[in-house]
């Protein structure tokens, strides 16, 4: 795949609490720091994502008296997955991972940080309107094919690689960069909502 100057590398929540021992750790999730790192270093521009949570979060299970982390409940914007306490503001569990190289990235995206609402997409809340500002700010820098690689496959990747194709932007997932959670068959679905949806999906960039 040839790299082009105005193509951006979008990596997605490559955070302590998603690499192993942390709170809602990803099989061998720590295993795309190396390959983030390379492919950092081929892109004119690199953005990061951060998932940043208040504490009591309504996503935690803690939150919901009763509830079991991975259940799932009904919120206002629809169906919200329970998760263990995560990525709070502030904590190692929310910092990227140490020997991931963030010097070269022009932005990074909080998400996640209004209490009432879940955020997986770098582009949307999980209401799927509100927005992060993330597309605006792509546009006006001239930006237009996005290069994504990070944590989960299946949650953040997924939904932030179909909200960048439903926003008219050519998208493409790096898969040795990606690890995915796979909740009940959840990483098949994935791939084949973003194949569906026009996402190249390729294995590794040379």
């Amino acid at each position: 795949m040839r790299i082009a100057p105005d193509d951006l590398l979008l990596v997605i929540d490559v955070q302590n609490d998603f690499c192993p021992g942390g709170a809602l750790a990803v099989a061998d999730g720590d295993a795309v720091v190396p390959v983030v790192n390379r492919l950092a270093e081929r892109f004119d521009h690199v953005v990061l994502t951060q998932d940043w949570h208040p504490k009591g979060h309504s996503s935690f299970a803690t939150s919901h008296p009763g509830a079991a982390p991975f259940s799932s409940v009904s919120m206002p914007y629809g169906p919200q997955t329970l998760w263990p306490d995560h990525c709070i503001q502030g904590t190692k569990g929310a910092a990227f991972h140490p020997e991931l190289v963030t010097d070269r990235a022009e932005l990074v995206i909080r998400k996640g940080f209004r209490g009432a609402i879940d955020s997986y997409s770098a582009f949307f809340e999980n209401d799927r309107t509100t927005p992060t500002g993330l597309a605006g700010y792509l546009r006006e820098r001239g930006l237009k094919r996005i290069v994504m690689a990070g944590l989960a496959t299946d949650y953040c990747v997924q939904y932030s690689a179909l909200d960048a194709r439903r926003l008219g932007f050519d998208t493409t997932v790096v898969l040795a960069g990606c690890r995915a959670i796979d909740l009940a068959g959840s990483l098949a679905a994935a791939v084949a909502a973003m194949t569906g949806a026009g996402v190249a999906l390729v294995d590794d960039v040379a």
